[in-house]
């Protein structure tokens, strides 16, 4: 079993001047979280914001982006409390999966 981390940001989203999802993407890779990806979406909404499409001709850096990450249960609950100092106010979804193949070395 292992632990998959979902987070819902958008572009314009920012740590400490710099782009919140590679300032997350940097963490990770300090603690030696097993995986992570950011998947950056072509259309999307967070809360009750309008639809953003990446077809509109000034999006102005709203796109979604979801930084996703994998690894043990110990390893995750450890680097979680500042995944979610970094990401406040934003949706992040836990999940347990399940290995399929492949590792998480």
């Amino acid at each position: 079993m292992a632990v998959q981390i979902s987070i819902y940001l958008n572009e314009a989203d920012e740590w400490h001047r710099r782009p919140m999802h590679i300032q997350i993407l940097n963490y990770l890779r300090e603690e030696n979280v097993a995986g992570a990806t950011v998947i950056h979406a072509v259309a999307g909404f967070t809360g009750r914001s309008r639809v953003q499409s990446s077809s509109l001709v000034d999006v102005g850096g709203k796109l979604p982006l979801i930084v996703t990450f994998i690894d043990t249960d110990e390893h995750v609950a450890r680097v979680m409390a500042k995944v979610r100092e970094m990401a406040a106010n934003r949706l992040i979804v836990r999940e347990e999966v399940i290995i399929e193949q492949g590792d998480m070395e």
